[in-house]
């Protein structure tokens, strides 16, 4: 017979899984505020510690915000919320290891690509007037790294949000964020900045003339030349 042995719990866990139950079901939604420590105590017949590393277990999952001096409360979950909660372990991620900086960046001209093709098939007037302001903003923060950076990553997330899915400008701004200091660093050491904004140039008008099959090759172009030049400045650390 198999051994099938019985894991005993730590009374925060289990607490922490009852309080899931509660916002789960509908008993507690996005924005309430959450049972007093001391309701919770007499509740479920447990002590002050077993609620707050309960309570704490949650809010490190993004579930609930606590704020100093206020009961927590429920936070509306979101694509972006949740997306944030792997921010600091993606970054450590790339930061040990090439490789997985390759797999993003394939990942995300994969993304991209069919992003692109989308918003050139539903852009709206006022779509195209963000992304051409954008682009005269970034025009405008030329020689400025940290201004060019923004609008640069703003210009892509404006094209996600075209989409109308939610989700896409969530993952669009995770990627962005975790790629930044990458970006930023390329862009001093190329001095690329004016091919950056001819290719957004480019990318806007083919979404603008709502042409899919230019914006995909315009916007593949761009992320391509981006990770051409990553390799190139990797080579030539390495000879250094």
């Amino acid at each position: 017979m198999e051994s099938e042995r019985i894991v005993r719990k730590r009374l925060s866990d289990e607490v922490s899984a009852r309080l899931r139950k509660l916002i789960q079901s509908g008993e507690l939604k996005a924005g309430d505020e959450m049972p007093s420590e001391r309701e919770l105590m007499e509740r479920f017949g447990v002590g002050r510690p077993a609620v707050r590393e309960a309570l704490f277990a949650l809010a490190n999952k993004g579930v609930i915000e606590i704020s100093h001096g206020e009961r927590a409360r429920v936070r509306e979950i979101t694509a972006q919320s949740i997306l944030s909660q792997v921010d600091l372990p993606a970054k450590l991620m790339l930061s040990g290891s090439s490789e997985s900086l390759e797999h993003l960046k394939s990942a995300r001209i994969f993304f991209e690509r069919g992003l692109v093709r989308v918003a050139a098939s539903r852009a709206t007037p006022d779509g195209v007037a963000e992304l051409r302001r954008l682009l005269q903003a970034q025009r405008q923060s030329l020689g400025d790294a940290e201004g060019f950076i923004a609008a640069d990553m703003a210009f892509h997330v404006a094209i996600a949000e075209m989409s109308g899915n939610p989700i896409f400008p969530a993952v669009s701004r995770a990627m962005l964020g975790w790629l930044q200091a990458y970006h930023a660093e390329m862009l001093i050491w190329t001095g690329q900045e004016t091919y950056t904004l001819e290719e957004h140039a480019e990318i806007a008008e083919a979404i603008a003339a709502a042409d899919p099959d230019r914006a995909e090759q315009a916007m593949t172009g761009h992320l391509e030349r981006s990770r051409a030049l990553y390799a190139l400045k990797n080579q030539t650390m390495t000879a250094d």
